[in-house]
């Protein structure tokens, strides 16, 4: 796959599975734009993709920020091909116990924030005739572990934002929703240090996934890469799980 002259932007692409993403795509000759929070981890990034990438520090929530954030990737580079809303986070609390600043900083993110960059990288690509955009959701847009009432619902929520881009920009733009499992991340391997039992925790991870492990950033970045690509060019609207066979198998065994 070759996005020689595109132009990528990766939200919340300083780390996990953002980065993996950007490593992707510049290996694969795009020029990568990388939007975070994070502004040492974002230059060192960059430090490490020379020449063909650009990081500017952005709070996604905040319209002001992305606005100018995609006017400078277009600007430096000439145009925006494809956006990866990938950035989010993940607090834990069940419905009762979740407060209205922890749901509305998830939305705000994880939801509102990729329609903000969606909003304001489209007129780009416009231009262009073409682009993509690739909506990073969940596995657990389709089931739910315990107390992740605000995120799994903001994940859901992106198949429906994922739908309506894809119905409302088409033939010119497509947009697909990336749905990751349990991915090695420095934020679940966090969440598995913090865990009464950190060894048990991250094999109960890797249990629930039919392939045994857990996967890698770099797995995430190709599927990405892919639909983002000529040879993913008939995706359109859907969701993709890349989750390890998560929720396939149930419990309980057949007869003899």
């Amino acid at each position: 796959m070759s996005f020689k002259n595109k132009t990528v932007v990766v939200t919340g692409g300083a780390k996990g599975i953002g980065e993996g993403c950007a490593r992707i795509f510049y290996r694969d000759d795009a020029n990568v734009v990388i939007l975070d929070v994070d502004k040492a981890a974002g230059n060192a990034l960059c430090e490490e993709l020379p020449e063909r990438s650009l990081f500017i520090e952005c709070d996604i929530s905040k319209e002001v920020q992305v606005r100018s954030a995609m006017k400078k990737a277009a600007d430096t580079f000439g145009g925006i091909d494809v956006l990866v809303n990938n950035a989010g986070i993940m607090k834990y609390a069940s419905v009762t116990d979740t407060t209205e600043e922890v749901w509305d900083e998830i939305m705000n993110t994880n939801l509102k924030g990729a329609y903000f960059c969606a909003k304001h990288a489209i007129p780009y690509m416009q231009e262009k005739g073409t682009g993509v955009i690739i909506n990073m959701s969940s596995a657990q847009a389709f089931m739910a572990q315990d107390k992740v009432a605000a995120y799994a619902t903001s994940k859901t929520a992106m198949l429906g934002l994922t739908r309506s881009i894809a119905v409302d920009y088409a033939p010119t733009i497509r947009c697909v929703a990336i749905c990751p499992g349990g991915i090695d991340t420095p934020l679940n391997r966090q969440a598995f240090a913090n865990s009464p039992d950190p060894e048990a925790t991250e094999q109960a991870t890797i249990d629930i996934h039919l392939v045994k492990r857990l996967g890698t950033m770099k797995d995430i970045g190709e599927m990405v890469a892919f639909a983002a690509s000529e040879k993913g060019s008939f995706l359109n609207g859907h969701p993709i799980r890349i989750d390890g066979g998560i929720g396939v198998q149930i419990g309980g065994s057949g007869a003899d």
